[in-house]
């Protein structure tokens, strides 16, 4: 008997959520407000982190902005205030540094308040082959992509969790859902955020934490200057991705609580086809692409003299 309506039950839900799911394809989701919430966003100095900030500021949200550009920092606090922020708070942070995530956000706590929305953006990229990248470089791309995710979460989930209410987002990448050649230790960082985000997120679950929200990102390469260099081959089906509508995109993913944003929308198309299709017809989809040697154009961003 328990069989039988244990399996009632899976079935009953599994309509219904595919249901709801055809139905969000078609009707928007309600946008939650963010008036007041306090949103810290790492990486904040330039690129998509900064966008975000603006748009938060514009919807009313107290921003917390941590970089270690101190230059930069301050050139996106002025453009948030320029778009209607009350408050504005940055701070200088080394994400790929443990203690230091925790000195800063014990700070943020006592002179802020509890962090509701945390946005783990912050990100670098080496671009070498394997063999050829060098062991410092390969650490500091796990620890800012990765590690850092780790401890800002222990800085600021708890608060979250005894409050039951949150929004836990983390800024990947297309790169952490298959592998590109010339980003093994990219790939691998994206990859270990994505896996860790989604442990996060059923561990809610099985907490039956309802209110503490996740939100994974995984776009296409952002023409930032992170990834300076690349081109699509066909540009109209998988583009190099403009920063404005990125933004956007994320901040209406999180007020709507999407669980998952690949950009663009093809990604979707292409992960599923990876589930079952053999490796040979899944690499010969990719270099119709010209994703097999995208990154022999890579550049990146200039180095400050």
């Amino acid at each position: 008997m328990n069989f039988f309506l244990e399996t009632l039950k899976f079935i009953v839900l599994l309509v219904y959520y595919i249901l709801e799911s055809l139905v969000f394809l078609i009707v928007p989701r309600r946008k939650k407000s963010v008036s007041g919430e306090i949103v810290l966003i790492t990486g904040a100095g330039s690129g998509i982190g900064r966008l975000l900030a603006v748009k938060f500021a514009g919807l009313g949200a107290t921003l917390v902005l941590w970089d270690i550009n101190q230059e930069g920092l301050n050139n996106t606090v002025r453009l948030a205030k320029d778009n209607g922020a009350g408050r504005v708070h940055s701070y200088i942070c080394d994400c790929s540094k443990r203690q230091d995530v925790y000195r800063v956000a014990d700070q943020v706590k006592k002179e802020v308040g509890d962090v509701s929305i945390l946005i783990n953006n912050a990100g670098i990229v080496v671009g070498k082959r394997f063999l050829d990248s060098p062991d410092p470089l390969v650490e500091k791309t796990m620890e800012v992509n990765t590690m850092a995710h780790f401890w800002t979460y222990k800085a600021f989930l708890p608060a979250m969790i005894a409050a039951n209410h949150g929004h836990l987002v983390s800024i990947a990448s297309s790169a952490g859902l298959t592998g590109v050649s010339q980003l093994s230790d990219y790939c691998a960082s994206k990859f270990a955020a994505v896996g860790f985000a989604e442990s996060v997120d059923m561990e809610m679950r099985i907490l039956r934490k309802s209110g503490v929200k996740t939100t994974t990102v995984c776009p296409y390469v952002i023409n930032t200057g992170m990834f300076d260099g690349l081109q699509s081959r066909w540009p109209h089906v998988l583009p190099v991705l403009d920063p404005e509508y990125v933004a956007e995109k994320i901040v209406t993913a999180v007020r709507q609580n999407q669980e998952v944003l690949f950009m663009p929308r093809i990604i979707y198309v292409l992960c599923f086809l990876k589930s079952f299709l053999s490796v040979k017809v899944f690499i010969l989809i990719l270099d119709y692409f010209g994703d097999i040697d995208t990154m022999n154009t890579f550049k990146g961003r200039p180095k400050k003299e």
